[in-house]
C-alpha cells in the first residue's frame, strides 16, 4: 500500500467503528447501554495511552483509536437514551392491528406508493391508544390514500387515525400508521419558509405539466427532487438504466449549488472568507427548497465533503473528512446505519476520491483523454455501488456507465435550468420559459433510460443475497485493478485471468436464465408445473396460447418458471383461489394478461383482481359448466357450484378445471379442494374420466377423497409442493394411494420443474433432475 494511500484511509476505522456500533446497537436496543458504557471506558484508557506516548506515528494511531471509540460510544449513547421514548411509545400502540390516534409533524416527502397510496416518515408529538395516552417523539410512517393527502408537505401537522404495524426493529421509524378512510387532519400548515419552498416546488411541477413527453415529468425531479409527476414507466426505466440517482437529491445536485455559487463569487473578485460564507448560504437554501429530511441533509454533508476534498486538491484530506463526516452523522442519527441511501451516498462519494483518478488514468492509455475521464466518474460509482444494489435486486444494469455516460451531460443543464424556474415560479412567464429549456435536457435524459432499456440483455442475473454481494465487490475490485493496471504485470494477468472465469460463468448462467432458457426445456411442452415452492402454478400451451393456473407465492419464482419457458404474455390466467400460496405472486403478471377467471373472492381477492383488471386485464368468477378454449384446446369449469353457499371462499371453493386438446393431455386441475368437495364433484358427475394427468389437490395433503381418484385413473399425477415444507406434504397415506392406482408421480420438491405433454406413442413426463420417462 502506497504512503499516499495509508494516508487516505487512515480514518477509515474511525467511520467503520461508528457504522459498526450503531447497526448493533439500534438492531438490539438493549445492548446499546452496554457497548456504549465499554466504548467509553475504552476510549479513555486510549487517550491517556495517547498522552504519555513519545513516538508520533504510534501517536496518530492512538489518535484515531480514541476518535472511532467516542463516536461508537455517541452512537450507542444515541440509541440508548432514545429507547424510553420509543420503548414507551411501543407500550402505548401495542402490537401490530391496534387502533391509535396519533398528531405528528411531517418530517419526509409525500411519496406515491402500490395501490393509490401515498406514505410520508412524521415525528409524533401524542399518541392515543384506547384510554392511553403519552406525549412522545419518535419517528413513525403514515400510509394514506392518495386522493386525501391535499397539500400536506415537509413540516405540517397533522392527526392521524388508524390502525398500527411494527416496522423493522432497525428501522428510524419505530412502526407504520395505515390511516383509516377521513382518517387524516391537518392542524396547522408549515412554517413559512417550509410553506414558500412547498409553493415553489408544486409551482414547477404545474409548469412541467404542459409540456409534452416522459421529460415533463423529469424536470421537477432533476431540479428539486419531486418525482411525483415520473410515470411508472420511466420510473422503472430510470432504474434500470442506472439513473434514478439523477431524480434523487444527492451530494451531485448540491456540490453543483454550491460550485456554482463559488464560482460567481470569485468572479466578482469576494475574498475567500466570502466566497465560502455565500455557498454555505445557496446550500442551506437549497436543502430548504428541496425539504429538509435526513436524505437531503446527508447529501449537502457529502456535498460539503466532495468539494472540501476538490478545493484542497488532497485526495487524502477528501477521504479523511468523509471517514470523520460518516462517523459524525451515524453519531447524532445512528438509524442511518441501516439506511441504504447513506451507505451508497457513502460508497459513490469514496468512489469519486478514490478510484475516479486511477481509473480516468489507466483508460487514457487506450483511448482519448477526455473521454477517459467522462467515464471513469460513472464507472467509480458501478463500481463501488454495484454490490449494494444486488441487495435491493440480484441483477447487474449492462449499459449503466454507457447510460451515464451519455445522459450525464444533460443533468446539470436540466438542474440548474429547472431551479432556476423554480425560483421564478412567482413570474409565471419567466418560470414557463425557464422549465421548456430545461425540458430539452430533460427529455435527452428521459430518452436515454427507455432507449437503453429497449436493448437486448439490459441486466445480468446476479447471484442473491450477501454471496452476490461479496461477488460483485470481489469483481469490481478486480476490474478497478486491470483498468488501473494498464502496462501488465503478474497480478493484473491473474486477476484478468479470475475476472474472465467469472464473466464466462455469470454469462453462461445469465444466458440460461434469459433468451436461452427455453432451449433448457423439452419443445413439446404442453403443461409445465414450476417449482415455485409450498405452492400452485402450472402453465398449459396449445396452438401458440399460454394459460397460466395460479401463480405460488413466491415473485421471483414465477418470474423464473416463465422465462425459462418462453412466456411474455398470458392469455388466460385462472385463479383457483386467493390464498397466497395460490395468488400471491400475481402482480407478477399485471400488464401482461388478457383474461384472469376466478373462484369466489376474499376482500384480498378482490384487490388482486382490481390490481390485475387496472393494467389491462378482464376478469369474470367462474363456476361449474362455464367452458372456454386455449388455442386449440377446451377448457371446462367443474368446481365450484353455480350459486352455491356450502363452502366459503379459499381452498373448499377453489377453481376446478378440465382440459384437453393439441398436444395438451386429458387433464384434471384440482386446486386445494378437501376431501368433502371432492366427494361432492364425484356426485355431481359432471367431469369425464379416465384422465391422462391429475394435478393432485392441496400438495398431497391427507385431506382427501380416495374415490375420485380411484375414477379418475390418471396415468400421471403432479404434486406441486416445497421442499421442507412444515406441514408434512406430500403426506405417505396419498402417495401409496397413487402408487396404487397405477399412477406415474412427480412432484416438484424431488424432481422440480415438471413437464408433461401428450404424443401419439403416448404421455410424456420430463422432470428436471430426470430427464424424459414415459408414463404409461
Amino acid at each position: 500500500m502506497t504512503a499516499d494511500l495509508q494516508r487516505a484511509l487512515r480514518l477509515v476505522p474511525v467511520a467503520a467503528a461508528a457504522w459498526l456500533a450503531a447497526g448493533i446497537t439500534i438492531a438490539h436496543p438493549d445492548t446499546a447501554p452496554t457497548i456504549g458504557a465499554c466504548a467509553w471506558c475504552a476510549a479513555l484508557v486510549v487517550l491517556v495511552a495517547a498522552a504519555v506516548v513519545r513516538t508520533r506515528t504510534t501517536g496518530r494511531r492512538l489518535v484515531v483509536a480514541v476518535l472511532a471509540l467516542s463516536l461508537a460510544a455517541a452512537a450507542a449513547t444515541h440509541v440508548a437514551a432514545a429507547e424510553p421514548a420509543r420503548a414507551a411509545a411501543r407500550e402505548v400502540a401495542g402490537g401490530s392491528g391496534r387502533h391509535v390516534e396519533v398528531d405528528a409533524v411531517v418530517s419526509g416527502k409525500v411519496e406515491p406508493r402500490p395501490g393509490g397510496r401515498v406514505a410520508f416518515d412524521a415525528v409524533t408529538e401524542r399518541i392515543r391508544a384506547g384510554e392511553q395516552v403519552r406525549r412522545t417523539a419518535v419517528a413513525v410512517t403514515v400510509w394514506m390514500d392518495a386522493g386525501e393527502a391535499g397539500q400536506l408537505d415537509v413540516g405540517s401537522a397533522i392527526s392521524v387515525a388508524g390502525s398500527v404495524r411494527d416496522a423493522r426493529p432497525s428501522d428510524r421509524a419505530l412502526f407504520v400508521v395505515s390511516a383509516a378512510e377521513g382518517g387524516i387532519s391537518l392542524r396547522a400548515p408549515p412554517p413559512p419558509i417550509l410553506l414558500v419552498a412547498a409553493e415553489l416546488r408544486r409551482g414547477l411541477v404545474g409548469s412541467a405539466a404542459g409540456l409534452p413527453g416522459p421529460g415533463s415529468g423529469l424536470v421537477p425531479g432533476l431540479a428539486v427532487g419531486d418525482t411525483s409527476a415520473v410515470s411508472d414507466e420511466l420510473d422503472a426505466a430510470m432504474k434500470a438504466a442506472s439513473l434514478s440517482h439523477l431524480t434523487a437529491v444527492s451530494g451531485a445536485n448540491c456540490a453543483l449549488v454550491v460550485g456554482i455559487v463559488f464560482a460567481l463569487c470569485a468572479a466578482l473578485g469576494a475574498a475567500r472568507a466570502a466566497r465560502v460564507g455565500a455557498s454555505a448560504l445557496a446550500l442551506a437554501g437549497f436543502v430548504v427548497l428541496v425539504t429538509p429530511e435526513p436524505s437531503v441533509v446527508r447529501a449537502a454533508t457529502m456535498a460539503g465533503i466532495a468539494m472540501a476534498g476538490l478545493l484542497l486538491g488532497r485526495t487524502g484530506v477528501g477521504m479523511a473528512v468523509l471517514s470523520l463526516a460518516v462517523g459524525l452523522l451515524l453519531a447524532v442519527d445512528p438509524w442511518l446505519a441501516s439506511s441504504l441511501g447513506f451507505a451508497l451516498s457513502a460508497c459513490a462519494t469514496a468512489s469519486l476520491l478514490l478510484l475516479a483518478r486511477p481509473l480516468a488514468a489507466g483508460l487514457a492509455c487506450r483511448m482519448p483523454r477526455p473521454l477517459a475521464l467522462a467515464l471513469s466518474v460513472p464507472l467509480a460509482a458501478q463500481l463501488a455501488c454495484g454490490p449494494l444494489l444486488v441487495l435491493i435486486e440480484p441483477v447487474v444494469p449492462t449499459y449503466g456507465v454507457v447510460a451515464n455516460l451519455l445522459a450525464g451531460p444533460a443533468a446539470p443543464a436540466a438542474t440548474i435550468i429547472g431551479l432556476l424556474a423554480c425560483l421564478a415560479g412567482p413570474v409565471p412567464v419567466v418560470a414557463d420559459g425557464l422549465t421548456a429549456l430545461a425540458w430539452l435536457p430533460a427529455s435527452w435524459i428521459a430518452g436515454t433510460a427507455l432507449t437503453v432499456t429497449s436493448l437486448p440483455f439490459g441486466s445480468i442475473p446476479w447471484v442473491e443475497g450477501l454471496a452476490g454481494a461479496g461477488l460483485l465487490a470481489g469483481v469490481g475490485a478486480g476490474v478497478a485493478v486491470v483498468i488501473s493496471r494498464p502496462h501488465g504485470g503478474r497480478l493484473r494477468g491473474l486477476v484478468g485471468a479470475g475476472l474472465a472465469a467469472v464473466t464466462g460463468v455469470v454469462i453462461g448462467a445469465a444466458m440460461l436464465t434469459t433468451w436461452a432458457a427455453p432451449w433448457t426445456l423439452p419443445p413439446e411442452w404442453a403443461v409445465l408445473a414450476c417449482d415455485v415452492g409450498q405452492g400452485d402454478a402450472l402453465v398449459l400451451r396449445s396452438a401458440a396460447r399460454v394459460a397460466v393456473v395460479d401463480t405460488g407465492p413466491d415473485p421471483e419464482a414465477l418470474t423464473s418458471c416463465l422465462a425459462r419457458a418462453g412466456v411474455h404474455s398470458v392469455d388466460l390466467l385462472v385463479l383457483t383461489h386467493f390464498d397466497a400460496d395460490h395468488a400471491g405472486a400475481a402482480s407478477v403478471l399485471a400488464g401482461r394478461v388478457g383474461t384472469v377467471i376466478h373462484g369466489p373472492a376474499d376482500a384480498d381477492g378482490r384487490q388482486t383482481i382490481a390490481a390485475l383488471v387496472a393494467e389491462g386485464a378482464t376478469a369474470a368468477p367462474v363456476h361449474a359448466g362455464m367452458t372456454g378454449v386455449l388455442g386449440d384446446a377446451r377448457w371446462r369449469v367443474l368446481w365450484p357450484r353455480a350459486h352455491s353457499r356450502a363452502y366459503e371462499p379459499g381452498n373448499d371453493a377453489s377453481v376446478v378445471i378440465e382440459i384437453a386438446g393439441a398436444g395438451i393431455p386429458h387433464s384434471l386441475l384440482l386446486g386445494d379442494l378437501s376431501a368433502s368437495p371432492q366427494e361432492g364433484l364425484v356426485r355431481d358427475a359432471i367431469w369425464d374420466p379416465p384422465y391422462d394427468l391429475v394435478k393432485v389437490a392441496h400438495h398431497g395433503s391427507a385431506d382427501q377423497y380416495a374415490e375420485l381418484y380411484r375414477q379418475a385413473r390418471p396415468a400421471a399425477a403432479v404434486i406441486t409442493v416445497g421442499a421442507g415444507n412444515t406441514f408434512g406434504h406430500p403426506r405417505a397415506e396419498v402417495i401409496d394411494l397413487l402408487g396404487g392406482i397405477g399412477a406415474h408421480l412427480s412432484r416438484t420438491d424431488r424432481h422440480g420443474m415438471v413437464a408433461v405433454w401428450a404424443t401419439d406413442e403416448g404421455l410424456r413426463v420430463w422432470r428436471e433432475r430426470d430427464g424424459v420417462v414415459p408414463a404409461d
